[in-house]
């Protein structure tokens, strides 16, 4: 039986970068998505930037490249290329913004929609995984805790959140 062992940054022994919040939630957002990248992205010629565009356009058809961009925490060059991808690939259409003629709102194709049902459950199924370890109590206040973070920062950045309510 192998035992489980205790991470430098759990046993106080890592270099003090690797003991900051912020590095350990970036390395477990890297570890998690590897797989993604190296499985099913590449089986399905989709990044990872792509299926989060693709995610997000699910829950919110007819978004803005602005809005994807806060969703998803992408900068917005990154979502650009994604929305151009994805669009070269019939998996989504942007038409113009009547409010706004300078902007496009974009929404998922047939094809768009087929793929993300697709992949959703092997996302959930990974999800699933990485916070297995955790009670249910645990993962409604690890959530609460991100989006209070996440406010934080687009409050400290002057952007005003597109999900507050």
């Amino acid at each position: 039986m192998t035992r489980a062992r205790t991470p430098a940054a759990v046993r106080g022994d890592a270099p003090p970068h690797e003991r900051t919040l912020l590095f350990a939630m970036v390395r477990l957002v890297n570890l998690t998505a590897r797989p993604f990248q190296e499985g099913i992205g590449r089986s399905h010629r989709l990044g990872l930037s792509e299926w989060r565009v693709l995610a997000v356009l699910q829950a919110h058809p007819g978004s803005a490249a602005t809005a994807i961009a806060q969703r998803t925490g992408l900068d917005k060059m990154s979502v650009s290329r994604a929305l151009a991808s994805l669009e070269s690939a019939g998996r989504i259409a942007r038409r113009p913004d009547p409010d706004d003629g300078r902007r496009a709102l974009a929404s998922l194709t047939p094809a768009g929609r087929q793929l993300y049902r697709a992949l959703r459950g092997e996302a959930q199924a990974r999800e699933a995984a990485v916070t297995g370890t955790l009670s249910a109590t645990e993962r409604r206040q690890l959530t609460a805790l991100l989006e209070r973070m996440t406010a934080s920062v687009l409050a400290a950045d002057g952007i005003e959140d597109v999900d507050a309510g």
